[in-house]
């Protein structure tokens, strides 16, 4: 069995997140009080208490996401948990690729805490609302969905911004192009194409600040190679040096996530099962719905953290 860690991306956020992590273990507790402190703020409280629509907000929601999945890690290293010996490779979705480096070791929790804030705002601030917009084209080819992004680039900016497989795939630019792209995709025959209800175009053209503002970030912050690869979401393949790992952060910024191959990576190179460690379980289906060979296993809570110590200990 060779296994792979994969760590969520935006979206799978929830009030209450890492509640029942917090009072169960003190590992958990204790990444929840570092990334407060690191940003100088109870993030933790909006985790685990609300208000949605605070917690929702960019700059928030992906730094919670990465405690999350790193709260888990923690407490499965703290079960006898050893990363590079027992899982071949991380990836993670979008800001989970953050997770994913922050838990092989590129960056130190407070570090990764606060380039996701950095991150967050910068996706934020970068396009003016109402002018970006974001579609799911859902029951379409990709070289379909590249062919509509294509003739919908007479409007304005419009490309793939999440290719998430199982006939899932996302488009991402200025909104009358995206909204031309939908158009063109309901002619050519998707299922549905159906205008999301995000604040930023995000993994488009038009984040290019949020791209500087990173590229700046990652400049300063100390990184180390890898413990195990990290499949990088703009490459679909192993990367395993951090100077390279930081540039393609910055091109990830206006990049398309391409979750799809990384799952068709894994099971091309002997992947076996997908732990998906933190909030939800988007990715875990996901999997299913790209690979039937590949088993999804999602562990966010203590029931799940004590099932998955038993297998990937056995």
């Amino acid at each position: 069995m060779t296994i792979a860690f994969t760590f969520p991306g935006q979206g799978s956020q929830a009030v209450g997140m890492g509640k029942d992590l917090a009072e169960n273990f003190t590992e958990a507790r204790a990444v929840f009080q570092e990334v407060d402190e690191a940003l100088g703020e109870k993030l933790s409280d909006v985790m685990f208490n609300g208000p949605e629509d605070t917690l929702t907000l960019t700059a928030n929601a992906q730094p919670a996401l990465m405690a999350v999945s790193i709260a888990v890690i923690r407490v499965l290293e703290a079960k006898g948990l050893d990363l590079k010996s027992k899982v071949a490779y991380v990836a993670g979705h979008s800001l989970g690729e953050y997770s994913a480096l922050c838990a092989a070791g590129t960056f130190s929790l407070a570090d990764t805490a606060r380039l996701l804030r950095i991150r967050g705002n910068a996706m934020q601030a970068a396009v003016p609302v109402g002018v970006g917009a974001m579609a799911a084209i859902i029951g379409l080819e990709h070289a379909d969905v590249v062919a509509v992004c294509e003739a919908a680039a007479a409007v304005g900016a419009c490309q793939i911004a999440n290719d998430n497989g199982g006939g899932q795939i996302v488009i991402s630019g200025e909104k009358a192009a995206v909204e031309k792209a939908a158009a063109l995709a309901t002619d050519k025959g998707a299922k549905r194409a159906i205008l999301l209800p995000v604040s930023a175009p995000f993994h488009s053209t038009l984040m290019a600040p949020a791209a500087d503002a990173m590229r700046e970030a990652l400049a300063k912050v100390a990184k180390s190679d890898p413990v195990v690869p990290v499949i990088a979401n703009v490459r679909a393949a192993p990367v395993t040096g951090a100077d390279e790992i930081a540039s393609l952060l910055v091109e990830q910024v206006t990049g398309q996530v391409r979750w799809r191959e990384t799952v068709e990576w894994f099971a091309g190179n002997g992947v076996t099962t997908l732990y998906e460690l933190g909030s939800g379980k988007v990715l875990t289906g996901l999997a299913r719905r790209i690979d039937k060979t590949i088993n999804g296993i999602s562990v966010n809570g203590p029931a799940d953290i004590d099932a998955a110590i038993a297998a990937l200990m056995a």
